[in-house]
């Protein structure tokens, strides 16, 4: 796949096709408040990763605002640092109010589009200031989602009927926030008390439910809890990937040097990089280890291919078959998915926690075997 091309050159054009992904998926940015000590650091951790809801990251939107935003990739965090929303909520708002006046003239990545209320179960009650708080988010024209942190759950996963009468009594209150009630949550494991992790999912789901058309993407980019729609964007750019090789593969290039091929496989594999939120310099170095295992294999595949095409010879005819450039770009794409997927979770690294390039190596190889092999069923299928 990339044999005609130095790792150097791979690397550099690596990193622009995946600037441009990034460009084009832009930012998920999220207001996150609360009384402090609910929870609001663990439960963003929890569902964007460490690296953003860090203590002390972050600067002043504005000169002397409350407000601070922290970005990260695809994710921008707003916060208010630990003021207390009772006391200083107006002063909030206010900033709030003025920052999204002067957004809403900007590109939708700089823009504000949903915010989370939290509340910790520990604390038993909501106060008025708070509903009043959680009122004016609404009327800035903020999807609101509320939230309980640190809910404990009995063995069977039943909520503790404290915190369901709360949640009652905070729904009771008929506050404008998204699906009209309060979601429940535990974002971090507890091995002692024997607590899991849950409600996540659910919080993520509503998230998306109420956020802005045009930013999807960044969001399944900059969430960490559903794989499963990285999984189906990562499909879709498949998809577009396969389709784009295939009008291009139909004319008569050795497969070796497949000039046009190489940059719709490789804006495939930045693209799903990060859908899957794989930091670029990690990602580069992956997928160099990855594509030097395709490119072995990308000759003898391709023959293999070409035979179960009727009215076609080998590569050695000098033409690449639309259905096999398709059929083996999607392989790629599958292939580097799955790839992405161990990254996602560390996995793939050596005693060091540097890349182990012979796993990434071995699994995409494998990976792209198994995706040939379905192939070759369905193209003798036929």
């Amino acid at each position: 796949m990339n044999n005609f091309a130095s790792d150097g050159w791979f690397k550099d054009e690596f990193h622009k096709r995946y600037a441009e992904s990034a460009k084009e998926i832009g930012r998920f940015n999220l207001a996150v408040f609360g009384k402090t000590g609910v929870g609001k650091s663990t439960l963003v951790n929890a569902v964007f990763g460490a690296e953003v809801a860090r203590t002390g990251i972050g600067e002043p939107v504005t000169k002397e605002s409350t407000l601070y935003l922290h970005t990260s990739g695809f994710f921008g965090l707003l916060d208010t640092q630990g003021l207390e929303i009772g006391i200083e909520g107006d002063r909030v708002i206010r900033d709030l109010a003025k920052l999204i006046q002067e957004r809403r003239r900007k590109p939708q990545s700089e823009q504000i589009h949903v915010a989370w209320y939290a509340v910790r179960f520990a604390d038993r009650r909501f106060e008025d200031t708070e509903a009043a708080f959680v009122q004016k988010l609404a009327d800035l024209g903020l999807p609101v989602v509320l939230v309980m942190t640190q809910v404990p759950t009995s063995p069977t996963g039943a909520y503790h009927p404290d915190a369901v009468e709360f949640a009652q009594q905070i729904d009771a209150r008929g506050l404008p926030v998204h699906g009209a009630r309060v979601y429940l949550t535990n974002a971090k494991a507890d091995d002692f008390s024997g607590q899991q992790v849950h409600g996540l999912q659910e919080l993520v789901d509503a998230t998306f439910r109420c956020a802005p058309a045009g930013v999807e993407e960044a969001l399944t980019a900059a969430q960490r809890v559903d794989l499963k729609r990285k999984q189906e964007q990562a499909n879709t750019v498949i998809a577009g990937a396969a389709t784009a090789a295939g009008a291009a593969g139909a004319t008569p290039i050795p497969f070796s040097d497949a000039v046009v091929l190489v940059p719709i496989q490789l804006g495939m594999m930045a693209r799903i990089s990060a859908i899957y939120g794989i930091e670029v310099d990690k990602a580069a170095m992956a997928s160099i280890a990855a594509t030097a295992a395709a490119t072995q294999a990308g000759r003898t595949v391709a023959g293999n291919l070409l035979k179960l095409v009727p009215g076609f010879g080998t590569v050695g005819g000098g033409a690449i078959n639309a259905t096999v450039a398709a059929g083996f770009t999607g392989a790629i794409g599958a292939a580097w998915s799955a790839v992405c997927i161990k990254l996602g979770e560390g996995k793939l690294r050596g005693v060091n926690g540097a890349l182990d390039t012979e796993s990434i190596r071995s699994l995409f190889l494998d990976e792209l075997k198994n995706q040939i092999s379905r192939l070759k069923l369905h193209a003798k299928e036929k």
